[in-house]
């Protein structure tokens, strides 16, 4: 079995949503001083390679710890969009795949956008998915979809629609993924399990790929 790691590094200095704090990670106990290390680490719930929730923009919506973990677990469809081919991830780039996305628990848009990790252009410019293509994708027994990129929707939107149509239906979003292009087919087993806390309206993941 081969597993590729998808997920970004956890670090003080790592990229983080417009308007959220970085990471705070402070050596608590030392291996000279108290005899073990020990660190206490200070974070959004949305920071790196991370999980949404319903509950996250949904006054109603589900918490992570209400999802069984199978929730986070499944066969997954590589859906490989190039950044030359526009703003917009649209419709008929699913509807050419309608066979394989109904067969599968997760889709992973990789469109190439992790390159620009740790640069300004990294906030902005990415692809999205339309509107249409969200709603198609609402309707389909997928469990999560995941990108390559800071947000689901654009950096500049107030009404986060392609959110609210994947969460209305339970489908988590995975943000900031990465490596999508190690995996060497459009097939994979796909990880992604979220810290288990109480109310949990998102939470960084280890997603990985087993092949």
């Amino acid at each position: 079995m081969t597993i590729i790691d998808l997920s970004h590094s956890i670090s003080e200095n790592m990229p983080v949503y417009p308007g959220t704090e970085q990471p705070v990670i402070r050596t608590g106990c030392s291996i000279s001083k108290d005899g073990f290390l020990e660190k206490k680490i200070s974070m959004f719930s949305h920071t790196g390679t991370h999980m949404d929730a319903p509950a996250h923009l949904l006054e109603e919506g589900a918490t992570l710890d209400r999802f069984p973990v199978a929730h986070f677990f499944g066969k997954a469809f590589i859906l490989r969009c190039s950044v030359g081919q526009g703003p917009e991830i649209e419709l008929h780039q699913l509807l050419a795949h309608k066979e394989s996305l109904t067969q599968v628990d997760f889709l992973l848009l990789q469109t190439g956008w992790s390159h620009y990790w740790g640069e300004a252009k990294y906030f902005s410019g990415y692809p999205v998915l339309s509107q249409e293509a969200a709603e198609f994708l609402s309707n389909l027994p997928l469990k999560g979809i995941g990108v390559d990129t800071i947000s689901v929707d654009a950096i500049d939107s107030v009404l986060f629609p392609v959110h609210i149509a994947l969460l209305k239906k339970d489908i988590v979003i995975i943000e900031n993924l990465t490596n999508l292009q190690a995996i060497p087919d459009v097939f994979c087993t796909f990880s992604c399990l979220p810290l288990k806390f109480v109310d949990a309206d998102g939470s960084p993941v280890r997603a990985i790929a087993l092949l």
